[in-house]
This record gives C-alpha cells, structure tokens and sequence, in this order.
C-alpha cells in the first residue's frame, strides 16, 4: 500500500476536523504549533494505540513507523475531556490503555476504535456519557463575546480548556496568517506589515517557532503538498489557505498582544 493522506470537515460542533492516512515508509514530519488537542487511533500490523494528544504551543518533530495506518479527531479548541486537561497534555500526549481486539480503554469502560466514517457518534456518546466538554468562557471569547469577563478568567479558562493562553493561540493565527500570504508570494516585507509583526525578523522568528520554516524555507518545492480536502498544491501547514480560511475560528476579532 503506498502512502495516503485525507482529511474530512465534520458537523459535530465538538469536532474541528477528521484525519486518516498510511505511511509506507518511516516519517519524521515537522508538526506546526497546534491549537486544537486530537484523539490519536494507530494501527501497524496487529498492533494498536491510542493516544490523547495535546496542543502544541511549538513546532515540534514526530516520529511515524513504516506501514501505520492513522486517524485523527482533530477537537475544536476549547473542547476537551475533562479527565485529561489539556493544560496537563501541552506538547505531549497520553496513550490510553488498550483493551481487547481494537478496543481501548477510557474511564473504567471499554471503546470499540472509531472510523473515519463514524467518528461524529462517537463524539457524541463521549458527550452523553460526559467524557467530552466544551469551555463556555473559551467559546464565547472565540466568538467575540468577552464582554464582562475579566483577563484573569480568560487565561484561567484558557489554560484549562485548551492548554495555551489567548495569547499564545493569536500568535500562532498570526504566524499562519503570515505563511499563507508567503504562500501567495506576497513580498515578506508586506507579508510582515499585514500580518502585524514589528519586522521581518519579527515574522521570521515567528515561522520558525510556531512552523519549525523560516520563510525561505516555507517557499522550497518540498515544503509544498496537495491540500487533503481540495487537492490544491499549498504550504499544508494544516490546510490550504482557502480551506483553512473557511474552517478557522473568530481569533481575528481579538486584537493581537
């Protein structure tokens, strides 16, 4: 089987987006900073693992085995179980015991692995039987309605809900804001001005935090790869511009710090 990559929108207000794929070699990919938590299904072979993987605040390196099959539910930020906080999960994961056949273990009951297909009702019986919640706080603010909330509360419900300030969150939407207008070949030092950095060393430092690429880098032939929703070749940092663009959440109505 040769490597594959796709990826789905979903109507579950809880689930941001579904990930499958194969890898038939061995993969070490640079994963850009992350605000969303995912739930991790992985087989190779007879083997099966399942994992809670937190946001990460940093690009960081990951390591895929030769001939695994993955799937990702890819959470909406500020939706998290309450369980395992995503605070306790930041740039790091939890493997969740295994059980029999593809089932694994959550909370003294055993889960039969979902499907790429089914992920939506397995969403929601983790909502029914309380094993998956969103924050009221985090929500709103995502959506422009801060009003009466004090700073302290936001980060406070921040921290918990999705393991990252709001700060922390508008500067990585920022960095992607900077990379898909690199994408465009949009000249850096007007890339930088729209985006809202201080400079293009400014930028510069950002795309290698937050996307492990200066923006040089981000512009080599190998960096670009074909969208898994659209099939448009792009930087793929998470999605395409145009189809992130029609995905992301409402960071851009809170001015940046």
């Amino acid at each position: 089987m040769t490597s594959y990559f796709e990826a789905r929108a979903s109507d579950s207000s809880y689930v941001y987006r579904i990930w499958r794929g194969h890898f038939d070699e061995d993969n070490r990919p640079v994963c850009p900073a992350n605000t969303h938590w995912n739930l991790l299904f992985l087989r190779k072979g007879s083997q099966v693992r399942v994992a809670a993987e937190g946001p990460l605040t940093q690009a960081l390196t990951k390591f895929e085995a030769q001939d695994s099959e993955f799937l990702v539910i890819q959470l909406e930020a500020g939706v998290y179980m309450p369980h395992l906080p995503p605070d306790d999960l930041a740039n790091s994961a939890a493997t969740l015991p295994q059980a029999a056949g593809e089932r694994f273990w959550l909370k003294g009951a055993s889960w039969q692995m979902p499907t790429f297909d089914n992920v939506e009702t397995f969403a929601e019986r983790l909502v029914r039987q309380g094993l998956l919640e969103r924050d009221p706080v985090v929500h709103s603010v995502l959506n422009g309605q801060r009003a009466g909330v004090s700073e302290r509360t936001i980060r406070r419900h921040f921290l918990h809900g999705t393991g990252m300030t709001l700060n922390i969150m508008q500067q990585i939407e920022r960095a992607r804001q900077a990379a898909n207008l690199i994408e465009k070949w949009v000249p850096l030092v007007e890339v930088a001005l729209q985006a809202g950095y201080a400079d293009q060393a400014h930028m510069t430092r950002s795309l290698r935090r937050y996307f492990g690429q200066t923006p040089t880098q981000l512009l080599h032939p190998d960096v670009l790869q074909l969208c898994p929703i659209c099939s448009r070749p792009g930087l793929m940092l998470d999605l395409c511009s145009c189809c992130h663009k029609q995905a992301q959440t409402n960071l851009r109505s809170v001015h940046y710090a």
